[in-house]
């Protein structure tokens, strides 16, 4: 499901980051250090071109797809049978109930003080996309993390091996701007990015969200012992959960199948929207 998405500075700075660091790699990295019209030259700019397209794809998918909603029906059925996981206040015991919304909230789901509304499986708010991460499109927004990283590394390595080639004193000179503001550009980027990969994978594995991750290391320094995570079915099927169940589509920019971290699927489950997505 879309919604809609008002002006951001952030996703423009993204938008006008992501069109400087295209034109810059295929009109004068690839050009200095291949020639467009070559044969290396133009394998060079149609791969780059590619990631460049499934980047900005899956990042326009998960900027305006909702994270997911809680069904404003929901009432947690604490005698179900096929529901063996429902989580309570910190403080009281009670079931989770959100004061600004109205309604109870559905495990793994988080209030969003950004958004005004309660998101399923919320991992965070992300400015740089002005929306949620949650159920419906955190998949998006990892395979977008994903391709990005390898733009970005792709880029710097296109940058660094045209400045090595000799070229005329004119050419140079009006080339060396964009190849220092490309460095400034590209080198915390790929560190930046690269990290918050590795993270989001590592989180993957365990079937964690941040929020979650914060909130095992908070009962474990409580409790002073191991904390054991209830949505973690194993490591292939964690990914399975949240990058869906074919491989081969994985880095595929759609919302694929994400399960609500239990083995099996429940009319629980269906009645959270944490069912497969359209």
């Amino acid at each position: 499901m879309e919604r809609a998405c008002n002006f951001s500075f952030h996703v423009s700075a993204v938008a006008a980051a992501i069109v400087y660091i295209y034109f810059s790699t295929v009109l004068v990295f690839i050009d200095r250090w291949f020639g467009l019209g070559s044969s290396p030259g133009m394998i060079n700019a149609a791969v780059f071109t590619f990631i460049a397209v499934m980047s900005v794809s899956s990042y326009r998918r998960a900027i305006y797809t909702d994270p997911g909603r809680v069904p404003s029906s929901f009432v947690p059925d604490v005698e179900d049978a096929d529901s063996p996981i429902h989580e309570i206040k910190r403080k009281g015991g009670d079931l989770r109930y959100c004061q600004k919304c109205s309604h109870y909230k559905p495990p793994r789901a988080h209030h969003c003080r950004i958004c005004n509304r309660c998101v399923l499986r919320m991992d965070h708010h992300c400015v740089w996309m002005n929306n949620c991460v949650g159920h419906a499109n955190y998949k998006i927004f990892f395979v977008f993390v994903f391709y990005a990283v390898l733009s970005c590394i792709y880029s710097l390595v296109l940058l660094v091996g045209s400045a090595t080639v000799d070229s005329h004193q004119d050419v140079e000179d009006s080339s060396r701007i964009i190849h220092v503001i490309s460095g400034l550009l590209l080198v915390p980027l790929c560190l930046a990015l690269g990290f918050f990969l590795g993270w989001h994978f590592y989180l993957i594995l365990q079937n964690k969200t941040t929020i979650e991750y914060h909130e095992g290391v908070r009962a474990m320094w409580l409790a002073e012992h191991l904390y054991s995570h209830p949505y973690d079915i194993g490591t292939f099927d964690n990914l399975t959960a949240i990058l869906g169940p074919k491989v081969l589509c994985w880095l595929c920019p759609s919302s694929g199948h994400i399960g609500s971290g239990l083995r099996f699927k429940t009319k629980y489950d269906a009645l959270m929207g944490l069912s497969t997505p359209d």
